[in-house]
């Protein structure tokens, strides 16, 4: 009986250990978890800082480059009018067109790069998603028929309305297009290019289907492809499909993409029928 006090003091001087010591380890992930939180705002800031110092930087490059390409076009319009002999003025004319036509390329590279780099503002409204994939097939059909690509659609009879940017989604699938009828051009073979653009619809999400029957991509490359700058086509800014992505992103959707060698490539979009409210 005497010895009872003196087991229940040892029980709360134990508890007393047991619990500072949990409370130590408390107090140190919360100190973890400040300096990591801390850590991450400052790293946002100055990618924020940065990414806005390469925009204006870009912004900056661009509107001398435009006027570089306007003084490339008056110098061939007045030597053809110099009076100069054939081979001195050919000479010089395929000069000033190279300088043109490289101004030209570092241009749209600065415009895709705004375009992915920039901040994407979704101002969604309620849309019949099937009508905007209608309007881009067709707009699409010259540039397919000039490539030799036979583009057919796949769209339910009824609309399909969901609170959608119909300029960046038309942005997103045309780099898509742009891309199936790219890889098929590169493809030697006498297989006749065609591509198939398919929408779906369930209670959840809308699925757009861009599917190509191009040369396909290798499965280690799946997810290498949405990378910025990654590019297999000659001069091409390797942009076109990451912005895509942060375009469906900013939707609160995902893309998905399935492909096999020799038999071509689906990139889906899928699409909530109602996006985020905040933007990216």
């Amino acid at each position: 009986m005497d010895s009872a006090p003196v087991w229940f003091l040892v029980f709360v001087l134990v508890a007393a250990v047991i619990l500072a010591v949990v409370l130590q380890r408390q107090l140190q992930k919360r100190k973890r978890e400040t300096r990591e939180s801390e850590r991450r705002a400052v790293a946002a800031e100055r990618l924020a800082e940065l990414g806005s110092m390469t925009s204006g930087l870009a912004h900056e490059i661009k509107n001398p480059l435009s006027t570089v390409v306007l003084n490339a076009q008056l110098v061939q319009e007045e030597l053809a009018e110099a009076g100069l002999d054939e081979e001195q003025a050919n000479r010089l004319l395929r000069r000033t067109r190279a300088l043109e036509r490289e101004a030209v390329r570092l241009r749209e590279i600065l415009e895709d790069f705004l375009r992915f780099a920039g901040r994407m503002k979704l101002d969604p409204a309620e849309h019949d998603v099937r009508a905007i994939v209608d309007q881009l097939v067709d707009f699409f059909h010259p540039q397919c028929e000039q490539a030799g690509v036979l583009l057919r659609a796949d769209l339910p009879e009824q609309p399909i309305m969901a609170n959608v940017d119909e300029s960046l989604l038309k942005q997103a699938l045309l780099n898509l297009m742009i891309n199936g009828v790219q890889a098929m051009e590169s493809e030697s073979t006498d297989r006749p290019g065609e591509m198939m653009v398919r929408l779906e619809n369930d209670n959840e999400e809308i699925r757009i289907h861009v599917i190509d029957h191009g040369p396909g991509i290798e499965e280690s490359r799946l997810d290498e492809v949405f990378h910025p700058y990654v590019s297999s086509k000659p001069g091409g800014t390797g942009l076109g499909l990451p912005t895509t992505r942060r375009i469906v992103e900013v939707h609160g959707g995902r893309i998905a993409l399935h492909s096999k060698l020799g038999a071509g490539s689906d990139f889906t979009i899928h699409l909530p029928k109602a996006p985020p409210d905040d933007d990216t």
